[in-house]
């Protein structure tokens, strides 16, 4: 097995508020081996620090700093890019805080992005706004890829989709920052310094988390107790190093 693991959250340790059986015992047994580690999720809904007590009141206890979302990594890019710009942004407070703790402004006028992210509450007059922003010049840019997430009530439509409304509406394709892009895995990996080539990446989707792994150089596991079947493996081009059920049965 690897010496250090990236590990999707939804699908892989939860879905929605259920704690997935197995999960909080992978864990504590990553832990207790001192094995390095790091949460990698594509919901920028929440802060790292909400993830953390959310999964803590669930029975996964985890130290600081062991959740990066793609919030995090969207905050980073744009600031390197635009050090002193702005967005408008559709998402909640996970995105918000983010951009906060980089300075980046966030603002209701002319602003220099329209990022999107994770939301439930859906406003029209914010779609509009931003397909406005775009159309008059404003850079696209979406946490994420995903079109559809797990809950325990089963899948909800996700970043991807709000994203691809708005795109339908501007004809401008959106800059994706979050898994499956190198930019965030390598910085997961920076994080916790581990090399891609002893890294293990533990997901439920193979078009973010596995090809996401493959193609930053690291062996990958799917889960099946999160959006993928079995049978949908086999419409990829590419296959996952394992396939299990849950993290359960990954032996460390």
């Amino acid at each position: 097995m690897g010496s250090a693991y990236l590990i999707d959250i939804d699908g892989v340790l939860v879905n929605g508020y259920r704690l997935i059986p197995g999960a909080a015992q992978f864990m504590e047994r990553l832990q207790s081996r001192g094995l390095s580690f790091l949460l990698l999720t594509n919901n920028s809904r929440f802060t790292p620090d909400e993830h953390r007590e959310g999964l803590g009141q669930l029975g996964i206890p985890l130290p600081e700093n062991a959740i990066f979302t793609s919030a995090l990594a969207t905050a980073r890019f744009v600031k390197e890019h635009c050090p002193r710009g702005s967005a408008f942004t559709i998402g909640e407070r996970g995105l918000t805080a983010a951009l906060e703790a980089v300075s980046f402004k966030v603002t209701e006028e002319k602003p220099d992005y329209v990022i999107i992210g994770e939301t439930v509450s859906y406003s029209f007059e914010r779609l509009t706004k931003a397909v406005r922003f775009i159309r008059e010049g404003a850079r696209f840019i979406a946490t994420n890829p995903d079109v559809i997430g797990p809950t325990d009530q089963g899948v909800v439509p996700t970043c991807g989709a709000t994203a691809a409304l708005v795109s339908a509406a501007t004809g401008v394709s959106p800059y994706f920052v979050g898994k499956p892009n190198p930019l965030m895995m390598r910085s997961a990996l920076r994080q916790i310094c581990a090399h891609s080539e002893s890294t293990i990446m533990i997901g439920d989707r193979m078009d973010t988390d596995i090809v996401g792994g493959m193609e930053s150089g690291m062996e990958t596991i799917l889960v099946l107790s999160g959006v993928t079947r079995e049978e949908d493996v086999l419409r990829f081009p590419y296959r996952p190093h394992r396939i299990v059920q849950s993290v359960a049965q990954i032996p460390l």
